[in-house]
């Protein structure tokens, strides 16, 4: 078990950069994959990004170039730099961990980003 809580959403304009921030209620040093969630209204929730003890990295194609993952087992958290921020990344966005990437195991309980044009 491992409870996670985001911080760093808000509001920014079109362009703007944010800085989202996961912190784990205990190590996160034997989680194979911890990753980043978002759901906009009215669609599906989709993988942004996602980083493996391994060190191996996915991201969606829509955020590719603009948006880093990072994890750092020491302090337990990872963060979502989020660079030239377009209207439609507005979604709130979910902390995940778990054994694959692809297939979270636990949720955070999400922090609202909104972008405008």
């Amino acid at each position: 078990q491992v409870q996670l809580v985001e911080s760093g959403g808000g509001l920014v304009q079109a362009g703007g950069s944010l800085r989202l921030s996961c912190a784990a209620s205990r190590s996160i040093s034997d989680i194979a994959a911890m990753g980043w969630y978002r759901q906009a209204p009215g669609k599906q929730r989709e993988l942004v990004a996602g980083i493996t003890t391994g060190g191996n990295i996915y991201y969606a194609d829509s955020v590719k170039g603009r948006f880093t993952i990072a994890r750092d087992n020491a302090k337990n958290t990872v963060d979502l730099q989020m660079n030239s921020l377009k209207p439609e990344d507005t979604a709130v966005y979910y902390c995940t961990a778990g054994f694959l990437v692809h297939v979270p195991s636990f949720w955070g309980q999400g922090t609202q980003v909104t972008v405008s044009s």
